[in-house]
Order: structure tokens, then sequence, then C-alpha cells
């Protein structure tokens, strides 16, 4: 599967501790993230992150772009909710995620429902409703 990492800055210490938990889940997957979020959890936890823009420079709009070619099958984007000023890109990875049927966790109590989801097989039904056509590549 693949899965896009995303958090805000005041979230960007805990998606990595979240990584480090979850680091051997993680392993068995494509993991890809806009550059800081992504270059903060491979210097932690040794996984191989593919790196999209930073999110000022259209890391989202990357992500978007991937989960609307069915690219993408996860997405944690852990959000801070006193952060006004990128209410519009929550809204555009929720849109994409809830148009193309992708799980999307914006806090970590639903990533963890969602990791340990993904560790039993429960969203292997990803690819038989959407299979991939293409292979990952960032």
């Amino acid at each position: 599967m693949n899965i896009a990492l995303m958090s805000h800055d005041r979230k960007k210490e805990l998606m990595v501790q979240f990584c480090i938990a979850y680091c051997g889940i993680l392993s068995k997957h494509t993991v890809c993230a806009t550059n800081s979020t992504g270059t903060m959890v491979a210097e932690a936890t040794g996984l191989p992150v593919n790196l999209f823009l930073s999110h000022e420079h259209g890391g989202s709009q990357q992500i978007g772009a991937r989960i609307a070619y069915n690219e993408i099958d996860m997405v944690l984007f852990f959000t801070d909710p006193q952060t006004h000023d990128l209410d519009k890109d929550i809204d555009y990875i929720t849109r994409l995620c809830d148009q193309y049927n992708i799980p999307y966790a914006t806090n970590v109590g639903t990533a963890e429902i969602l990791i340990h989801g993904l560790e039993r097989g429960d969203l292997d039904w990803r690819d038989i409703v959407s299979p991939k056509t293409t292979p990952f590549t960032v």
C-alpha cells in the first residue's frame, strides 16, 4: 500500500513519534510525504520516504494528484485545529479522500486504528476495488 504522510508544523513531532512507534508496519509499505515531514520521519526512523515538494511549494497538490490517480491508499495528515491559514489544504485533501474512498486520519487516534487495520489486512479491499494499473513513483 502507498501511504502519504503530511502534518502541520505543530504536529510534525507527533508524526515522527507515530512513525517511530509503527516503523515495523510502515516498513512493509511505500511511504511518501511532503518534504519537511518526510525528511524528519526518514531521519528518525530510517524508513525510505519518497519526498514531494514542501507544502509551501505545492506538496499538498502533488499528493492530491496522486490520490486522484489512485496512487495513494491511505493518508495520515496530522492537523493542528488551531491553524486556520491552512484550512483550504485540509479541505482539499479531505474532499479528495472522500471522493476516491481513501482512508484518512487527521489525528493520532484515528491513525492508530488505520495502521492496525493495515497490519491485519483490513485495507486489502483497496486492491480489489481499485487495482493499481501503474507502479507508484515520485
